[in-house]
């Protein structure tokens, strides 16, 4: 499978290859279709990350960002509780400060949590990113958790 770009420019998925026309798939809507191979310019992108654009870009964010459960879950707190102090967040969690302030900062450098000021003391709030990302995640869960 290899990536391709059709004449507006949209990035496709190459499903099969003929002669005069490809089958192509929008890696958004799974919708597969026929395009004449002359609409069609061969891109240098990897098929994985064409297809991995059917999420949405803040929930890809999201999802390289996270690399547990617990970080996971420190996010949906921040998205739950709003801006909280450094020292609630210490004191709230089964987190130890190295491990706290490690991920906050992976968390800042995606762009998904950002410093705040709370009762005149530091913290961290999400971003609009952040919040969107989440927000595509939690939409797309079911009601069922595992159960582990």
């Amino acid at each position: 499978m290899r990536t391709v770009r059709d004449e507006s420019g949209r990035r496709l998925l190459l499903v099969k290859q003929s002669g005069d026309s490809s089958r192509v798939r929008d890696p958004e809507t799974g919708e597969e279709r026929y395009l004449p191979n002359d609409q069609l310019e061969f891109v240098d992108a990897s098929p994985l990350e064409t297809a991995a654009r059917s999420v949405p870009a803040p929930a890809r964010t999201i999802l390289t960002a996270v690399r547990d459960d617990r970080a996971l879950g420190l996010l949906f707190e921040l998205d739950r509780r709003g801006a909280v102090a450094v020292r609630d967040l210490m004191g709230g969690y089964d987190l130890c400060e190295s491990d706290l302030h490690g991920l906050l900062g992976e968390f800042r450098a995606a762009g998904i949590v950002a410093d705040a000021t709370v009762a005149g003391e530091r913290g961290y709030e999400l971003t609009d990113v952040g919040r969107e990302g989440l927000s595509h995640l939690r939409d797309g869960t079911t009601e069922t958790a595992d159960s582990d």
